[in-house]
């Protein structure tokens, strides 16, 4: 079976769909507008069905695999919702403190997509853990449009918490080397960001397509960063001008990249708008980034 890209959909179907991604546009909406493009209520929703997320298709790393050792891990978050709780991964033989890696997820909290990069990078040598911002409203429910429905009622104020106090507890985990990064993508992306504004221990610091700081707290920031972002992507590029131009002002250490042709999304390979260049030239980078800056 042909897997299927951005390419095979319309520059306008796309747009609907990040809407529709980020909570813009109701299902109905999407397929409502969608159909005067398609031809029919029929077949908007089969555009809808083409381009949501095929978790088993894209899995790479099965969570039995035997060289990694996975568990739930929960800390204390006071200023938080009270507890923090998610996904940790490492290698299964590793020996000593690993480099510690916070992998934060899309808008949809902890799914299976944002699980298996968690056990990605643990085969990469890293111990990962994937704090999941849906917890107290009792996690992954196991359906996006729910977790998305889902993700309109956290509290923002705590959830960006949870984030701070995950990040502070895995900088003294008795199994890390007390060098600790992080990696966002989307919401994650601008979590990630905000993260390297909040925690000045943070060792790394890689958002993809992440919403921008604020200005004034750019020189907060001591983390050197890794940016990626799509290069089909209005919505979120339109504040990279004055983050480049706060992040130069502040002395801050960033390399960024924007991935010509590229959608929103581009490295989440559950969905067409993956773009498997950009995504492993992007990951290539994250990887050696990562290595380079969380040695002990």
């Amino acid at each position: 079976m042909t897997r299927l890209t951005a390419k095979d959909f319309s520059p306008d179907v796309l747009r609907l769909f990040d809407r529709y991604v980020h909570g813009d546009l109701s299902r109905r909406g999407f397929i409502d507008q969608a159909a005067r493009a398609a031809g029919g209520t029929a077949a908007a929703a089969g555009l809808l069905a083409a381009l949501s997320p095929q978790f088993a298709q894209a899995q790479r790393v099965v969570p039995t695999d035997p060289r990694i050792a996975t568990r739930t891990l929960s800390f204390d978050s006071p200023m938080g919702n009270g507890q923090v709780k998610g996904y940790l991964a490492k290698p299964a033989r590793a020996t000593g403190k690993l480099p510690v890696v916070i992998v934060v997820h899309e808008n949809r909290g902890l799914n299976p997509h944002i699980e298996d990069i968690t056990r990605r990078l643990a085969l990469d040598g890293f111990l990962a853990y994937a704090p999941d911002a849906l917890a107290p409203l009792g996690g992954y429910p196991g359906d996006e449009d729910k977790a998305r429905e889902l993700f309109g009622k956290l509290d923002g104020a705590k959830t960006r918490a949870d984030f701070v106090a995950a990040t502070r507890a895995m900088l003294g985990f008795a199994e890390g080397n007390g060098k600790v990064g992080t990696v966002g993508f989307c919401f994650g992306g601008g979590m990630a960001n905000y993260l390297a504004t909040q925690v000045p221990e943070l060792a790394a610091a890689v958002p993809f397509y992440g919403g921008q700081p604020a200005a004034a707290e750019v020189p907060r920031i001591k983390a050197p960063l890794l940016i990626h972002y799509a290069g089909v992507d209005e919505r979120i590029n339109a504040g990279w001008p004055a983050y480049e131009e706060a992040l130069k002002a502040a002395g801050v250490k960033y390399e960024a990249h924007i991935y010509a042709g590229t959608q929103h999304g581009f490295n989440n390979d559950t969905t067409p708008r993956f773009d498997a260049a950009a995504a492993d030239l992007a990951w290539k980078r994250t990887v050696g980034f990562l290595k380079a800056n969380l040695a002990a």
